[in-house]
Formats: C-alpha cells, sequence, structure tokens
C-alpha cells in the first residue's frame, strides 16, 4: 500500500464531516442494521427536497443504489422481453444494464452538442412499436429538455424514465427534479453530490406502485414497510411477484440525513466553483468550458472539452500536477456486450466522448485547490 501514488486532489471528493461520523455511530448504536426508521425520515426528506406539485400523488422509495432504483423503475414500467428502451448513447453504463436485466435492449440515440443530454430530434425516428420506455439523463449543469419530452411522451404513449442521479437538488423551470415525469431515479453513490456511502430513490406515482415497489425492494415480500420503519419485523408475510434484496440500510440513511441537512451549502459552494471554473477557462482557445444555468442546478459535475486531440496528453500533465481527473462517459454502443444494438445517428457522441474531460469538483472545495487545477490546465503545451 505504502508505493500506491494518490492524486493530491482527487476528482471526487465526499463531504464527510463530524455530523456524518455521529450519525453513522448513533444508527449503529440503535442496534437495526437493516431498513428502518433512518430510511423511513431520509424518504421524508426526499420528499420535501422535490416539493411534490399539489394533487400530484407522487412518493419516494428509498432502495439500495442509483441501478437498483433503475431496474425497478423499468420493472414498473413493464420493460420485459423482446422491449426496447432507447437511451442516450452517452449515459452511464447502470442505465444499459438495467435494461438488459429486464430482458431487453437498448436502442442508442445522440445528444445535444449544447447540453450532453438526450437529443430529442432524434428520438421519434427510433421509435417502433417495440419501444416501452425512453430515458432521459440530466447531466452535469444541464437539464434535459423535459417539456419537449412530455410531448413526445404524450404522443406516442412511451412513458419516460429521468435518470436524475446528476441532478437531485436540481430545478427545471422552477420545479425541482422529480416533478417532471412519471418515474424518477436519484443516486446516492460514493460520489455523488449527496451521498449516503450508497444508495438510491424513485420517485413513482400512486399508492399501489409504492406498495408494489416495497415489496420488490424487499425480495418480493409483502412485509409492512410502516411496520419496518418503526425498526422492527413481522415473521409472516406472502410473496406475490419477482422482487430482489434492494432495500436501504439505516446505516446508509442516517448519513443521508445528515448530507440533506446541509444541501443549500453543498449547492451554493458546488455552483461558486463552476462559475470560476468558466470564468477562468473560457478564453482558453483549445478548450470549451459550459456556461449553464448555475443557479439552476446543484452541479455533479464540472467538465471541459478538449478541442485540440491532446486529452490523454492534458490528463498525464495534469496528473503530473497532482491534479485527476474523470471521464464521463465512454459511448455505449462502443462496449463488446451492446455492439449489436440498435442506433440512430451518433455524430455528436462520437466527438464528445474523445474531448470530454471532468474536472475535480467537491463541495467546500477550497479556492487553493481550484486555483491550482486551474493552472495545471492553463500551464499546458501539448
Amino acid at each position: 500500500m505504502e508505493n500506491i501514488i494518490k492524486p493530491q486532489i482527487p476528482v471526487f471528493k465526499p463531504l464527510i464531516e463530524e455530523s456524518e461520523i455521529a450519525a453513522a455511530v448513533e444508527s449503529l448504536e440503535l442496534g437495526w442494521l437493516g431498513m428502518g426508521s433512518y430510511v423511513k425520515d431520509f424518504e421524508a426528506e426526499l420528499t420535501r427536497v422535490c416539493d411534490f406539485a399539489s394533487g400530484e400523488d407522487r412518493h419516494v422509495v428509498a432502495v439500495s443504489t442509483g441501478h437498483a432504483a433503475l431496474h425497478l423503475s423499468l420493472l414498473m414500467i413493464g420493460v420485459g422481453s423482446g422491449d426496447e428502451v432507447i437511451t442516450p448513447s452517452f449515459n452511464n453504463a447502470a442505465d444499459f444494464q438495467a435494461i438488459r436485466a429486464c430482458g431487453a435492449e437498448p436502442v442508442f440515440v445522440d445528444i445535444k452538442e449544447e447540453t450532453l443530454c438526450i437529443d430529442v430530434d432524434k428520438v421519434e425516428s427510433l421509435i417502433t412499436d417495440k419501444t416501452k420506455c425512453i430515458i432521459c439523463m440530466d447531466y452535469d449543469i444541464f437539464l434535459c429538455d423535459h417539456n419537449a419530452l412530455r410531448k413526445i411522451s404524450k404522443k406516442y404513449n412511451i412513458p419516460i424514465l429521468h435518470d436524475a442521479a446528476h441532478s437531485f437538488g436540481s430545478y427545471y423551470k422552477g420545479r425541482p427534479t422529480g416533478n417532471q415525469h412519471e418515474y424518477t431515479m436519484f443516486s446516492f453513490d460514493p460520489v455523488k453530490t449527496v451521498t449516503c456511502i450508497d444508495g438510491g430513490a424513485v420517485v413513482v406515482k400512486g399508492a399501489e406502485n409504492v406498495k408494489r415497489l416495497q415489496a420488490m425492494r424487499l425480495i418480493g415480500m409483502t412485509q409492512s414497510a410502516e411496520q419496518m420503519y418503526t425498526n422492527s419485523r413481522a415473521w409472516t408475510y406472502d410473496i406475490e411477484g419477482l422482487g430482489f434484496r434492494y432495500h436501504m440500510a439505516n446505516l446508509h440513511a442516517a448519513i443521508g440525513l445528515s448530507q440533506i441537512s446541509k444541501l443549500d451549502k453543498i449547492r451554493s459552494t458546488r455552483q461558486i466553483a463552476c462559475k470560476k471554473y468558466y470564468d477562468e477557462l473560457s478564453s482558453i482557445t483549445w478548450l470549451e468550458a459550459p456556461k449553464g444555468d448555475f443557479e439552476e442546478v446543484s452541479p455533479f459535475l464540472y467538465y471541459i472539452r478538449v478541442l485540440n486531440g491532446n486529452r490523454d496528453e492534458l490528463r498525464e500533465h495534469m496528473k503530473s500536477q497532482g491534479v485527476d481527473t474523470g471521464i464521463h462517459w465512454q459511448a455505449g454502443h462502443k462496449f463488446t456486450y451492446f455492439k449489436g444494438c440498435r442506433k440512430g445517428d451518433l455524430d455528436v457522441t462520437e466527438k464528445i466522448v474523445d474531448q470530454i474531460l471532468s474536472l475535480p469538483l467537491h463541495s467546500y472545495m477550497s479556492e487553493k485547490d481550484q486555483n491550482r487545477i486551474i493552472q495545471s490546465i492553463a500551464s499546458f503545451r501539448g
């Protein structure tokens, strides 16, 4: 272990303070390590942040991971063998795997160059009788054109699954994420803006759908969630359908509760860092620094596009300066497991995956660290 060289400034740095440690200790001392009262409180806090519109009958169900949230959402929609799900090729592999886990096939669509979100204008040409769902993913400091997606959903009677893994705590036209479509998933994994160590959530409409999700996340058992939320359980139950071990643990929910209590500060400090990145980097001619509506988003990433073909050289240079970088994402249609999937015109995706570079972005990021990151880029002469 002594020979491992750790980057001095990592891409991700979880915000773990005394309050998170105290919350973890408190939940462990409680002695109820499974799904319990902290999960109930965490779902209530997620509901508060989402601020669902009156009469929408929306509910939040916490699960073990973002991938679990994707998988369960697709199953709730009814995605199965022989179906197709349209998704950007420029996306996290979790989406593609969740589709395959349902027995369906991903169909790859392109992204808009301005936002790196799904290109709604290219979606319709890919819709067939097999299309069961469309996945849209908010990316970094940009949100999808959700109004246009709703029109397509209504026109073809195809549900939208909103992948909001990047955008928890963000707003779309004044409304928090979670209000835009019938199904929304959140991720609270180790590197997300708000972390539970690992965790996810599904936003769904209707009390009956909540009961289905609650059973599916607990290996199909009709175990009363309300009883488990009191840190107790029933010893007899029925199993009426498919289920998985996808429930959230009290420990993870306790950490998530501490994180959400700081959401406003987390959001504002990340917005400030993104603005500084744009102000300092936008004048460099061989890269493109995005300028979004920083006031509306709770940024997960900040990326640049390296336009001179020297991304790998820049990464090595920054590494030599003690700065780590990331690549979010690779193209799904180029993975061996998905090469045979149907796809549309992916010209923008093909270009972006060779240019994209994620910079370090942390909650409460110090000005000293950020200046050092910016200087490592400005000093590159590749």
